[in-house]
């Protein structure tokens, strides 16, 4: 029975040493009632060593019946009443944070609509600049599109000029190799001429030698 008994007590230490624990570990505020007295023990009587206001944070140590032990946030504990004490955020602290939520928010939507007016600036120039870009590119693709028949017909051009130099040389060549043969008949043609002049003055004065040597001869007769 003692040995239960001892177990019995030794549980309950541990249950009130982990609850303890468990509320020195947790942050409770003071409620929207009014500002209240911290004092250095559990009664009213006790000495005030603070006074808390609305939405104050306060560490909780230990409970006691009615009152509660707290630990400041400038490290000062004492007791208070724990009806005053609250483990939600009072709607003042709240009313706070959603009015700075609410300007932060106010903030950022006057940025996002100043970003906003800069991007639909941004995005008619870049409009702007992509139409003169597509102007520019259909310009390039008609000049493409000259360029490549005037290039055709460069090409062919090119070809019949190739051709007809092909030609020219080689009518040039046969005019060349013509005025080559022209040339020796020619040359043959004189050269019988001028023999045949020549045969021609022979005989003429073979002729007349002969007929002026039968003259003396019938002179002499």
């Amino acid at each position: 029975m003692k040995s239960y008994a001892r177990t019995l007590g030794i549980v309950g230490i541990c249950l009130f040493l982990l609850s303890t624990a468990v509320l020195a570990e947790t942050n409770y505020y003071i409620n929207d009632s009014m500002k209240i007295t911290v004092r250095t023990g559990p009664a009213t009587d006790r000495k005030i060593i603070a006074l808390l206001g609305v939405g104050q944070k306060v560490e909780i140590l230990k409970a006691e019946n009615e009152w509660t032990m707290v630990r400041l946030l400038n490290g000062k504990e004492g007791w208070v009443i724990s009806r005053f004490l609250t483990d939600k955020t009072p709607d003042s602290i709240q009313l706070e944070a959603l009015k700075k939520n609410h300007s932060t928010l106010q903030t950022k939507a006057a940025s996002l609509m100043e970003e906003n007016k800069a991007y639909k600036a941004e995005n008619k120039k870049l409009g702007i600049d992509l139409n003169t870009s597509e102007t520019k590119q259909r310009g390039l693709n008609k000049s493409f599109e000259t360029l490549k028949k005037e290039s055709k017909q460069f090409l062919a051009l090119q070809a019949k000029y190739k051709e007809s130099t092909s030609k020219l040389a080689a009518q040039t060549q046969k005019a060349e190799k013509c005025e080559d043969e022209l040339t020796k008949l020619l040359w043959n043609k004189n050269i019988k001429w001028f023999l045949s002049g020549a045969g021609v003055l022979i005989l003429g004065f073979i002729i007349g030698f002969s007929t002026k040597r039968q003259r003396r001869h019938s002179s002499l007769l």
